[in-house]
């Protein structure tokens, strides 16, 4: 269970390069056994926040408290060793000449006899009690990443910060060791505050996800929330490819080929975009007289001609030019669909899952 108070609190931190704020006022609570994904693209501040809230380098301004105590601000700066806080980074950064066992034993301290049981506990969590006495070079990519997950966890933080931990294993091993790797976080009763640039992974582990570009926050709340209700067309186009329709304001109305879309408190006049998910274009098989129309509530239907269709495995993706305007909208249809270049198909959108944004 999530805990009901923070554990990580970051309140207004900035941090500037040569006057140029990398990450830009940024607020974030991380509760005991919740993960929050700094999510965003190369460059955006994710890991200087990190760096920031590890100790490794100072914010310019803004707080930072552990358990509601400061551990940065404008007058203290708890040392890093001093924060509580585990680190995990892509490259994990295993000491070559020490044994398994002796990786994970480096953070801990106490006397030879404790070490040892915290070290054959954890080493039996993350499935590795027979590589104990085996050096890093030894191991697969999978197993070093465990013993680094180990070894940071030994110490038992209170917070774990993680950089693309899982970024340098193949895709194969990728979903089964971050699965089990946040499992033992939240059984240690850890925060953790993961950065990655892949949206998915971020959806696939997040309880909550704080959407960055340019060194601010965008957007912060749970997976769902932040899919379906993008605060803006960039934000919709991060999670995933988009179609966009442009239209103009007249009455709060946008006309396109789907119908009119509502645009409340738009001036007459403006330009907005229209944003929807490939997924979300549907082929009105009725009008094809190919059989009954799966989605007939969707409105009024658009014509467009295939130009393409590819098999991506577990769903088919179709692009198609439409009539209107000569413009290209995509469409995901669920297994296998391969219409015929040329062939021409009539197509509604989900409504429900159109957003409409000023145009910029």
């Amino acid at each position: 269970m999530i805990g009901t108070t923070a554990r990580l609190k970051i309140q207004n931190i900035t941090r500037r390069f040569a006057g140029r704020a990398v990450v830009d006022d940024i607020s974030l609570k991380v509760r005991a056994r919740q993960v929050t994904c700094l999510l965003g693209p190369s460059g955006c501040g994710k890991s200087t926040t990190l760096r920031c809230i590890a100790g490794v380098d100072r914010p310019d301004q803004g707080r930072i408290l552990v358990d509601g105590k400061p551990v940065c601000d404008a007058s203290v700066s708890v040392p890093p060793e001093a924060r509580s806080i585990g680190l995990m980074f892509q490259d994990f950064a295993l000491f070559p000449h020490l044994t398994v066992a002796e990786n994970v034993a480096f953070g801990l301290s106490g006397n030879r006899a404790s070490k040892r049981l915290r070290v054959e506990e954890l080493l039996e969590r993350v499935h590795l009690s027979r590589f104990v006495d085996d050096y890093p070079h030894e191991l697969s990519g999978g197993e070093q990443q465990r013993v680094a997950l180990a070894r940071a966890i030994a110490p038992r933080p209170k917070i774990m910060l993680m950089d693309e931990p899982f970024s340098g294993l193949d895709n194969r091993l990728r979903d089964g060791i971050r699965d089990e790797t946040l499992e033992i976080l939240k059984e240690e009763g850890s925060a953790v505050l993961l950065v990655t640039h892949e949206p998915e992974e971020a959806m696939r582990m997040a309880d909550e996800i704080a959407l960055m570009r340019d060194g601010k926050i965008v957007q912060q709340g749970a997976p769902y929330n932040v899919y379906n209700a993008p605060v803006d067309k960039a934000a919709a186009a991060f999670f995933s490819d988009i179609n966009v329709i442009r239209g103009t304001v007249r009455g709060a109305l946008t006309d396109t080929p789907f119908g009119q879309f509502l645009a409340p408190g738009v001036p007459d006049g403006t330009e907005v975009d229209i944003v929807i998910r490939p997924q979300h274009l549907k082929i009105d098989f009725d009008r094809d007289g190919r059989g009954p129309d799966p989605t007939p509530q969707d409105g009024i239907a658009a014509r467009g001609v295939v130009q393409r269709a590819r098999f991506m495995g577990s769903e088919s993706l179709v692009e198609f030019r439409m009539d209107h305007d000569l413009s290209i909208l995509k469409a995901t249809v669920p297994s296998v669909f391969l219409p015929k270049m040329g062939m021409p198909l009539w197509l509604t959108i989900r409504r429900d899952r159109c957003f409409v944004f000023p145009a910029r």
